[in-house]
C-alpha cells in the first residue's frame, strides 16, 4: 500500500512502514496529485479532508492524529465507504498539565493562591475531566459545564453556563468546535458571554481558536484579568493584534508533549492495521520515551508545587518564544507561527519527572504525587 502522511506526525515512518511505502510531506503541501495512488492518508488539523481532496481517487483510508475532528468531513468519508481514525484523548494529559501551568501563573501574577480561586471548565470530555482533577489537586473548587453531558446523564454536576461565568474566578475551555446547532461552540466566546463573567476573571483557551470571536473580544477583553491563549481565530495566519491582549500565549503547542503525540501515532496506526487486519508490528511501548526519569531537586525551596511544575514545562519560555513574531515581518508570521510549531522542543509529562522533596514538604509530596509526579521525600 502506499501512504501519504503529513511529516510532523511522531514516529509515522517508523510506524507506518510495516503496513506500505510512506511518503511524508508538509500538511499543506497535500494535494490530490500526491494522492492519485494513496490507500492511506495520515494528517494533523491542519490538512482539511473532504470532497474536494478526494473525489475520485483511490484513498481507502483516512486517520487525523489529532483529537478534534472538525477539518475532516467525516459525513463524507461514511458515504464514500472510506475508513477513519483519530486520536480522542492521545493529548488530553499533555493538556491539562499546560492549563496546570497556566493556573499557576496565574495564581503568581493576581498575587492570589488557587486556593482562593474558583475554577469554572467549560466542557468536560477527555481534556477538561483531566483538568478538574489536577486543578483539585491544587486546592481549587471546580464547576463544570457541558450541556451534552447534562442532556445524557441529567446529574447536577453539570452547571448551567450562566452560573459558571458568575461564579468562577478563572474559565477554561475544553470544548469542540461546533459549528451550528443548540450545542454549538463556533464563537461563543463574544461580547455577551465576556459580559456574563466576573469582572476581572481569567480566561483560558485551549481548545480551538473559532471558539472566540476575536473580533467582539477585542473590544470588551479589557473587563477581564488574566488570558491565555494557545489558539487563535485565523490559524497559522494569527491576529498579532489579539496575541498582544494576551498575557500569556502559545503557539497552538498545549498538547505537544511527546508523551501525547506517541499516543497520537499509536491510536491511529493500530486502527489502520484493525481496518485493513493487518498484524500490528510497531509498538509504542517500547519507544526511549519510557525508559528514564529526569530529576529535579527542590528540598531547599520554599515553593516546591510551583518550582516542580516550572522544572517540568516552563510555559512562561514558550511565551517569550512566541511574541518574537513581533519583530517578523507579516509576510513571514505564518512561517514563523508554523516553524514554532514544527520544531517544538521535546516535552515530557509530569510522570516522567523525580522531585525531591525536604522532610518539610510532606503536604507539597502528596500534591505534587497527587499531579502524577514521582515523589521522593527525604528523610
Amino acid at each position: 500500500m502506499k501512504i501519504v502522511a503529513d511529516k510532523q506526525i511522531f514516529k509515522v515512518e517508523e510506524a507506518f512502514s510495516s503496513l506500505g511505502a510512506v511518503m511524508t510531506v508538509s500538511g499543506s503541501a497535500i494535494n490530490r496529485e500526491l494522492l492519485r495512488d494513496a490507500d492511506i492518508l495520515l494528517v494533523r488539523s491542519v490538512t482539511r479532508v473532504g470532497e474536494a481532496l478526494l473525489e475520485g481517487l483511490p484513498v481507502k483510508f483516512v486517520a487525523s492524529a489529532s483529537i478534534g475532528v472538525d477539518h475532516i468531513d467525516t459525513d463524507y468519508l461514511r458515504r464514500k465507504c472510506i475508513g477513519f481514525a483519530h486520536a480522542p484523548g492521545s493529548s488530553a494529559d499533555s493538556v491539562a498539565e499546560y492549563v496546570v501551568a497556566a493556573l499557576m501563573e496565574i495564581s503568581v501574577k493576581s498575587g492570589r493562591s488557587l486556593c482562593e480561586l474558583k475554577l469554572g471548565i467549560i466542557g468536560a470530555g477527555n481534556v477538561g475531566s483531566r483538568v478538574c482533577r489536577l486543578a483539585t489537586a491544587l486546592g481549587m473548587e471546580c464547576m463544570l459545564n457541558d450541556p451534552p453531558k447534562k442532556a445524557l446523564t441529567g446529574s447536577s454536576i453539570y452547571r448551567p453556563l450562566d452560573e459558571v461565568l458568575e461564579s468562577c474566578d478563572i474559565i477554561s475551555l475544553h470544548v469542540p468546535l461546533v459549528d451550528s446547532g443548540s450545542d454549538a461552540t463556533y464563537h461563543i466566546v463574544n461580547t455577551e458571554f465576556v459580559a456574563r463573567m466576573k469582572q476581572g476573571a481569567a480566561l483560558i483557551n485551549t481548545s480551538r481558536g473559532r471558539v472566540i470571536d476575536e473580533k467582539s473580544f477585542k473590544m470588551v477583553c479589557s473587563r477581564l484579568g488574566i488570558i491565555v491563549l494557545d489558539v487563535f481565530e485565523r490559524e497559522p495566519a494569527i491576529s498579532v493584534e489579539t496575541l498582544r491582549l494576551a498575557d500569556i500565549a502559545t503557539p497552538h503547542v498545549a498538547g505537544y508533549s511527546i508523551d501525547g503525540k506517541l499516543r497520537g501515532t499509536d491510536m491511529i496506526y493500530r486502527s489502520a492495521g484493525a481496518f485493513f487486519f493487518k498484524e500490528i508490528t510497531w509498538d509504542a511501548a517500547q519507544h526511549e520515551l519510557h525508559s528514564q526519569k529526569k530529576v529535579i531537586d527542590l528540598s531547599a525551596s520554599t515553593n516546591p508545587v510551583y518550582d516542580g511544575i516550572k522544572g517540568a514545562y516552563s510555559i512562561m519560555n514558550d511565551d517569550e518564544q512566541f511574541r518574537h513574531i513581533y519583530s517578523v515581518p507579516k509576510e513571514k508570521q505564518v512561517g514563523f507561527f508554523e516553524d514554532l510549531r514544527a520544531n517544538y522542543p521535546k516535552r515530557l509529562e509530569f510522570p516522567h519527572f523525580t522531585v525531591k522533596l525536604g522532610k518539610q514538604h510532606h503536604k507539597e509530596a502528596r500534591v505534587l504525587s497527587d499531579l502524577r509526579f514521582d515523589v521522593k521525600v527525604g528523610e
